[in-house]
């Protein structure tokens, strides 16, 4: 295992993940403030996840053609320029065009958090041998940590928007992020990731059988997160609950670090089991738990317990299943086909995540949080089925 080099990528991706938890936070809470609707919300958010549905295919590629360290590079770098060019928005502007101006910023952080993320999930499949669990372990401890310090990004976006208001925390953050990528720049020296030959376009979408039914799991998984996680969430406990900024930015920290503590100790709970059973295991445990919450809400069951107790319940048993997958895809690919498949299997993270952000904003306006739950159950289901042929690559 290249250790100097595993922890370059992991603490650039670090370094991302801070400013991309702490900007979906500004956002969201800053232009709520200004009297945003939840579907308004939802709109801001789409672009950025319907960009990372493109970077993820055509970032595979590139990364298999100019290398990961090229990539992480280009990733980081669009981040500065997205949270420097969101700082220039003019408070006059008419909405059309403030909602147009931030779409495009989040345009931009879609596909710089895309670049990024594939290349360092990319590059543990090429710096870490795959002997006695390493892989797994390895692999959960990027991902595990990668979400721990986004929650912190929640809470630091909270806590920014505070101290310094909207156009200051962007700058702060961007001139951290330079930083980091200064770093980046002045001691990664290995390149990895490129194709020993050129690979054509339509070889991005040739994929096994595995892999395509991974990535519709993965779709359909992370769906079921954000479709009460990306808006309706926020606006339930700040309008509902009537909790402050700092409150709610410091419950979504709480829950996304709790959820990367657990993701990152994946292995040991699934040690004894086969990873491929697991996926469809755990996603049933989910479905059940989303189902009873779902229930505690609509009959208001101790309404505020019952939330944040399912919430909790959630976040472990999805935490989970993220880790399987993400071990099983590079488990699925060979070395030379690595940006590749990690890429194609990332966009169906993405559209996931753009199927429910778009869900979320519509599923509240329609029936509050507690029709975003039994959507997000529903969505699990799927998930669930779609994780069933997994099974057969293990018999």
């Amino acid at each position: 295992m290249n250790k100097k080099s595993y922890a370059i990528v992991t603490a650039s991706y670090w370094g991302f993940t801070l400013t991309d938890g702490a900007l979906r936070m500004l956002v969201l809470l800053h232009f709520h403030a200004l009297g945003y609707s939840p579907v308004s919300l939802a709109f801001l958010f789409l672009l950025y996840e319907f960009c990372g549905v493109l970077t993820n295919l055509l970032g595979g590629w590139l990364g298999s053609r100019t290398g990961l360290k090229f990539t992480l590079y280009a990733g980081l770098t669009l981040q500065v320029i997205a949270l420097v060019m969101l700082s220039l928005m003019n408070p006059g502007w008419a909405t059309a065009v403030s909602v147009s101006y931030v779409m495009a910023s989040q345009a931009l952080s879609g596909i710089a958090k895309d670049l990024t993320k594939m290349s360092s999930k990319s590059a543990v499949k090429l710096l870490v041998a795959d002997q006695s669990g390493a892989l797994f372990k390895w692999v959960s401890i990027l991902t595990g940590s990668k979400n721990a310090l986004k929650g912190v990004g929640f809470l630091l976006g909270g806590v920014l928007l505070t101290w310094l208001g909207f156009d200051g925390a962007l700058w702060a953050m961007a001139g951290g992020l330079a930083i980091v990528l200064i770093a980046a720049l002045l001691t990664l020296k290995e390149d990895m990731g490129k194709t020993k030959q050129k690979v054509k376009f339509n070889q991005l979408f040739s994929k096994s059988r595995e892999i395509n039914w991974l990535s519709a799991a993965r779709l359909f998984l992370f769906a079921s997160r954000d479709v009460w996680f990306v808006v309706a969430l926020p606006v339930f406990l700040k309008e509902s609950l009537g909790w402050s900024f700092n409150q709610v930015g410091s419950f979504m920290a709480a829950w996304v670090i709790g959820y990367g503590f657990v993701q990152a100790a994946a292995p040991k709970l699934v040690r004894k089991s086969d990873p491929n059973q697991a996926a469809i295991t755990w996603a049933g445990i989910l479905a059940a738990t989303t189902a009873a919450l779902a229930v505690a809400m609509v009959f208001e069951f101790h309404p505020v317990a019952s939330l944040l107790t399912g919430l909790g319940l959630f976040g472990i048993v999805f935490a989970v299943n993220s880790a399987v997958h993400s071990y099983l895809i590079l488990n699925f690919t060979d070395d030379d086909q690595v940006a590749l498949n990690v890429g194609f299997y990332y966009m169906g993270n993405a559209w996931g995540r753009l199927l429910g952000t778009l869900l979320s904003g519509v599923m509240f306006l329609v029936g509050g949080l507690s029709a975003c739950l039994w959507t997000s159950a529903a969505l699990i289901v799927i998930a669930l089925v779609c994780s069933i042929p997994l099974r057969q690559k293990s018999a």
